[in-house]
């Protein structure tokens, strides 16, 4: 009988990095495919991002021998990579609760570890961080070395830029290792990158330099048109430490970050020898040393639980489609009547379903890159450029292109179609990648019309309405996961700019909803009426602009009107509450209740527990309406 366990000796004597400082570079070597096999292991019984941590165990292994954690300061950017690290640094006895509800983070959080010196889970913030923690060091703060890992995707923000060409101004003592797994690349421009690597290892700088700034020219004609085409001129300069040197930073590779035997000598060189910034380019492979991983499209990149011997995973099977396919079919479907329309995502074609409206339009889908704020203006060219474009980013990730949304979009009016995916509460990822602040940050800007789909129809709906509306930028947010199986129409039809919908009818309270809490209004409705409580529900659709008739009929025809939304105060009850306080509607003692997320960042759990946590399933509506009546609740006590 085969355990279901890898027998890992070397890797049991690890408890805390600073057992590594006992272990031979002969035992590091084991104590590497001990990492893996076990990483392999807690990933196949939790889900998570897999390749990523595979891509970095020799690296890993590397940097805390080398290195003195926690006073050493490791920040691993974006986190998706980050088991390894956790299983080396005392919480490997824990590592198969990852992304479970009160289980460890899928990434770095600094109020799990003092070995996360540093929350990561967004995309490019690791070097501007570490220069933070090197600067503080020198004026009196935490001592000891500040060490950045970045992936070659995060690094085609702008803000990893910003921060080089600070760090290289500062002159500061400060380790970048740019782990470069050529996943974001288009096969002809990987073959080049590994042409320039392999003149870089054959030919002495200076003749490489000659070749890169002329490498351009060697580019095929489909990288022309490429999404990936800003970063890609950046990896291909960054070979010849070009780039990185006029940043003025020491640029060391690149070197093969699967060899222990090249990693462990450059990393102790670097740091007994480094004065000022240092840039070490490391080559790896994403899902390294496990075959299902390597072989996948995407190199394991996320997972769920698995058999470990095949690599198949177990999938949950689904009654309803996903929102975010329902989005792609839909705007497939648009886009053929109307070739004017076109996609903008940063760097998330699966994640937004973009992946199958490049397969149908190729010429019409623009990947570029991580670069949301890039992706927001790019967006507002297009459409002032005539075009109608869908740009197509996590709520979550939106938040960085705020200023672009406001100052190139909706100052200038213009049609830029908003399609915010993740919406709400997302489940394993937790707090970081809650789309929680979109109505709020959006409903507050004038011009903008911001809708939410109810369920998977309404999403059909909204897209047709989006693309149909010219007169200037609206948004439309869908959660992550499954519709509620409702029956899906033919073809979209242009719903009325700010107007919402009666779902059932009733006489003592006004359920107003905005998304697709709408399910559990209905639920906590059917309860309440067991009650004798008599609801009408009523599904705003539109946060900006409101309602008005609607909103005040039902505040004027019930007794109490409460609203329900997957978002942060500040939102749409915020806007439904101005309007009632302007009307003077609270002056004739309208009971008026806002159910809204609560003021703290959700950690993760199953979507379910974490709008339990929230206040926002049936069984928390219905009692905060009987709450508005005075009615108690049984089972309640004072």
């Amino acid at each position: 009988m085969m355990t279901d366990r890898p027998v890992t000796p070397m890797l049991d004597r690890v408890i805390v990095p600073s057992d590594l400082k006992a272990l031979s570079d002969r035992d590091l070597h084991q104590l590497a495919g001990e990492l893996r096999a076990e990483t392999i292991s807690a990933v196949s019984t939790t889900g998570g991002h897999l390749g990523a941590g595979l891509g970095v165990v020799e690296l890993t292994v590397a940097l805390h021998a080398v290195f003195d954690t926690p006073r050493d300061k490791l920040i691993w950017d974006v986190g998706h990579q980050c088991y390894p690290h956790k299983i080396l640094t005392g919480r490997r006895e824990r590592i198969r609760s990852l992304r479970m509800e009160g289980g460890l983070s899928g990434f770095t959080k600094r109020s799990e570890s003092p070995y996360d010196p540093f929350g990561a889970a967004h995309s490019s913030t690791s070097i501007s961080a570490a220069l933070g923690f090197a600067v503080a060091a020198d004026l009196g703060g935490d001592p000891g070395d500040a060490i950045a890992v970045i992936g070659d995707g995060a690094m085609s923000a702008g803000m990893a830029f910003e921060a080089m060409n600070n760090a290289g101004h500062l002159g500061q003592r400060l380790f970048v290792v740019l782990n470069d797994n050529e996943m974001s690349i288009a096969p002809p421009v990987g073959a080049l990158s590994a042409y320039l690597s392999r003149l870089y290892a054959e030919a002495p700088m200076q003749d490489l330099k000659q070749v890169a700034k002329g490498f351009v020219s060697l580019l095929p004609s489909p990288f022309q048109e490429g999404a990936k085409r800003a970063k890609d001129m950046l990896k291909g300069m960054a070979i010849g430490g070009t780039l990185f040197e006029s940043l003025g930073f020491e640029y060391v590779g690149p070197i093969d970050g699967h060899d222990l035997d090249q990693l462990l000598p450059v990393l102790r060189t670097v740091k007994a020898r480094a004065k000022g910034p240092v840039l070490i380019h490391v080559l790896t492979q994403k899902g390294k040393g496990y075959a299902p991983a390597e072989a996948a499209r995407d190199k394991g990149h996320a997972t769920g639980k698995f058999d470990v011997l095949t690599g198949v995973q177990v999938k949950a099977s689904s009654n309803a489609p996903s929102y975010t396919k329902v989005f792609a079919q839909s705007l497939i479907a648009e886009a053929e009547r109307d070739e004017k329309i076109v996609a903008v995502t940063a760097a998330m074609p699966d994640g937004t379903g973009l992946d199958l409206f490049a397969e149908r339009f190729p010429k019409r889908c623009f990947d570029v890159g991580i670069a949301e704020q890039h992706a927001v203006t790019f967006s507002a060219g297009l459409a002032a450029g005539g075009l109608k474009p869908f740009c197509a980013i996590y709520s979550t990730f939106l938040q960085r292109g705020y200023d672009q949304v406001v100052h190139d979009v909706a100052i200038q009016r213009l049609p830029v179609r908003f399609a915010i995916d993740r919406a709400g509460l997302v489940g394993a990822d937790g707090a970081t990648h809650a789309g929680a602040f979109d109505i709020g940050f959006l409903s507050n800007l004038p011009g903008m019309v911001v809708m939410a789909a109810a369920d998977e129809a309404e999403l059909v709906h909204m897209v047709a309405t989006a693309a149909a509306h010219d007169a200037g930028p609206i948004a439309f947010r869908y959660p992550r996961g499954e519709g509620v199986g409702v029956e899906m129409p033919a073809r979209g039809v242009l719903l009325a700019i700010g107007r919402g919908r009666v779902v059932r009818e009733g006489s003592r309270v006004a359920l107003l909803s905005f998304g697709t809490r709408l399910a559990e209004g209905l639920k906590a409705a059917e309860a309440l009426a067991s009650r004798g409580v008599s609801v009408t529900v009523a599904d705003a659709r539109f946060a900006k602009p409101l309602d008005r008739d609607l909103v005040l009929r039902l505040a004027r025809g019930h007794e109490a009107l409460v609203t329900v939304e997957e978002g942060a105060v500040g939102g749409f009850g915020s806007h439904v509450a101005q309007l009632l306080a302007e009307e003077g509607v609270f002056d004739r003692g309208l009971k008026f209740r806002s159910l809204v997320l609560p003021d703290v960042f959700i950690d993760q759990a199953s979507p379910e527990a974490m709008y339990r946590v929230a206040g926002l399933d049936a069984a928390h509506i219905e009692a905060k309406v009987l709450e508005a009546l005075g009615v108690a609740v049984v089972g309640k006590r004072a």
